[in-house]
């Protein structure tokens, strides 16, 4: 026998799962419009804005950039 509280723990467990996963999609569109922005920015530009992040922030967009786009920081 399913009983309600079955239930209400499947619905939980179902909300909590569509939640993280719309977070991760949420958080990857926007590391990929960042790093397009940046492709598109001029170079000094672009050193000045890495600058201002996290240096292993930073290394990583710029490793992103390097991999992707081919762009040299």
């Amino acid at each position: 026998m399913i009983e309600q509280r079955d239930i209400a723990v499947w619905v939980a467990s179902a909300l909590l799962a569509v939640g993280l996963g719309w977070s991760r999609y949420a958080k990857a569109k926007n590391r990929n419009d960042l790093l397009r922005q940046l492709a598109g920015m001029d170079p000094k530009v672009r050193e000045k804005m890495l600058s201002r992040y996290n240096p292993q922030l930073a290394m990583e967009l710029r490793q992103e950039l390097l991999e992707r786009f081919r762009i040299m920081s």
